[in-house]
């Protein structure tokens, strides 16, 4: 054993000592890289990653729970500012499902579970309202935290008072909601609505009049104009015509673009908007046919009575002497002769009643004014653009313009066109380069770093495939001299004395054990 290792100890010393400083300098250079890159390898590889076991939660909650895992033995950090703790996060999900079962977060507030495991007798109606009033509020608070963009809810909740006797009014409950929001996130109008809907339906005798919902920094969230109501303020009203000036300038630019290039089209679209809301009610009457003025006939009475006689008879009741009226029914007789004749239609006709309630557009394009740059293909000569294309670029401009603005003002006549429409034709001095985008984000030195570990480690390779050949050849060289061993006289004959009987065994092992013989030779050259 100790004659092996001093064999591979000798054979490293001259393996060493043949080697040049470069190449010495390289293979310690390579070693060095692979044991850097290997220990770099070994700390991110066995590193504990550290997740969130719980978060936003307070100080004293912390405390509870870290006093929990350190009597386990569970490694934990506290971060966030002392309200998140850490756990490995291969252990996230089982300690998760401990704590819940050990009663952790215990957050303080009382839930519904609070009556199942406290009921019993001798509570106060006062008390249970209150223990009542305090659930409510917890579960509602719970509710409005699992809504996207929610962190954490704090509900305030007012009750009237029920009164003894039926004929008493009831007062209205109301409600107070802050929500603690995250950092950038902006609530559309229908989940703004949602939540008003969902705090009147958990209360009763609740209205979205008596809710106020408010986040961290005091914004209220409106209700009317999560309905649609808003977007009367000057901000919703600039931003609006901010909205539809750069919508028609993306469509110009667009379309000018892919006739002229992209590089050689400035658009500039200003508009006058009328934001002027309005509701009104119409109550028609139209005939059904329109031509002739006439509805339809749903019932008709006509009467046509005629008469013809001669001498008519004296006949009827005649006036008493002491009545207080004049009327009477006596006709005396006449020796005319008379014709009568009298027609009477009635014709009651159905029309057309039209009830419309009309809700204007919040917003009419009143007026609208577009402003074309070109650039001719030759820069410097104006007259390089083409008449006709000017023109072309005009007609689209114009009948963006005609489409756009409000019909309820009358059609607009072609001079009226041509003052909302401006194409200057001239040189574009003043481009936009494009700055070089770099074509990686990784820094430069980590390719430097890889590049001289791979140079090393080709390098090793190499000397040692060079010295593995180089032994390889002195093997060669050892057995063929072994096979050209003269031919000696019969050993029968000679005597037998310790040099020859060691000559004896040389032989026999050159011939059976080539190799071993070999090594050995080797190792008397590196001894001498």
């Amino acid at each position: 054993m100790n004659e092996r290792i001093k064999k591979i100890k000798n054979d490293i010393t001259v393996f060493w000592k043949s080697r040049s400083k470069g190449q010495k300098g390289i293979m310690i250079g390579g070693l060095l890289g692979v044991i850097a890159l290997a220990a770099v390898l070994t700390f991110f590889l066995t590193k504990t990653e550290m997740v969130p076991l719980y978060s936003e939660v307070t100080p004293s909650e912390v405390g509870r729970i870290k006093e929990n895992l350190d009597s386990k033995g569970i490694p934990n950090e506290i971060a966030a500012g002392g309200t998140s703790i850490l756990v490995p996060k291969e252990q996230k999900d089982t300690l998760l499902v401990q704590m819940a079962a050990e009663g952790f977060p215990q957050s303080g507030m009382i839930d519904y579970s609070f009556f199942s495991q406290n009921a019993g007798f001798g509570m106060t109606d006062n008390e249970f309202n209150v223990l009542k009033l305090a659930t409510t509020q917890t579960e509602l608070a719970n509710l409005i935290g699992s809504v996207e963009g929610v962190k954490e809810a704090k509900v305030m909740i007012t009750l009237p008072e029920e009164g003894v006797f039926l004929s008493q009014s009831n007062e209205s409950a109301s409600a107070s909601i802050v929500l603690n929001t995250e950092p950038g996130y902006q609530f559309s109008e229908t989940q703004i609505a949602s939540l008003y809907n969902l705090v009147s339906k958990s209360i009763p005798n609740l209205s979205t009049e008596d809710i106020v919902i408010r986040n961290q920094f005091l914004e209220y969230f409106d209700l009317e104009q999560a309905n649609g109501s808003g977007g009367t303020n000057v901000t919703d009203q600039m931003t609006l015509k901010k909205t539809i000036e750069r919508d028609l300038q993306r469509q110009v630019q667009t379309m000018l673009g892919t006739l002229m290039g992209h590089n050689k089209v400035v658009v500039s679209v200003t508009t006058d908007i009328d934001f002027k809301q309005e509701n009104r009610e119409e109550n028609l009457v139209e005939p059904v046919d329109v031509e002739n003025m006439a509805g339809i006939e749903i019932s008709a009475q006509r009467i046509s009575e005629t008469f013809t006689g001669n001498n008519p008879l004296t006949g009827g009741t005649p006036q008493s002497e002491d009545a207080t009226d004049n009327f009477t029914n006596y006709v005396e007789g006449s020796t005319a002769d008379g014709d009568y004749e009298r027609t009477e239609d009635t014709i009651n006709n159905e029309v057309n009643r039209i009830r419309k309630e009309i809700v204007e557009s919040p917003y009419k394009i009143r007026d609208i004014g577009i402003q074309v740059m070109v650039e001719p293909p030759q820069a410097d000569d104006v007259t390089s653009l083409p008449a006709d294309v000017q023109g072309d670029i005009e007609q689209i401009l114009a009948t963006i313009v005609r489409t756009s603005i409000d019909k309820e003002a009358g059609e607009l006549t072609e001079e009226q066109i041509e003052e909302k429409v401006v194409v200057s034709v001239q040189e574009l001095k003043g481009k936009n380069e494009l700055a070089d985008v770099p074509s990686s984000t990784i820094p430069w030195w980590i390719y430097v770093i890889l590049g001289v570990f791979l140079v090393a480690i080709i390098l090793l390779v190499v000397s040692l495939l060079r010295s593995r050949r180089s032994e390889e050849e002195e093997e060669l060289i050892i057995l063929e001299e072994a096979k050209e061993i003269p031919e000696v006289d019969d050993i029968n004959n000679e005597k037998e004395t310790e040099s020859t009987l060691r000559r004896k065994q040389l032989e026999k092992m050159a011939k059976d054990k080539p190799e071993d013989f070999a090594k050995l030779l080797r190792t008397w050259i590196a001894e001498d």
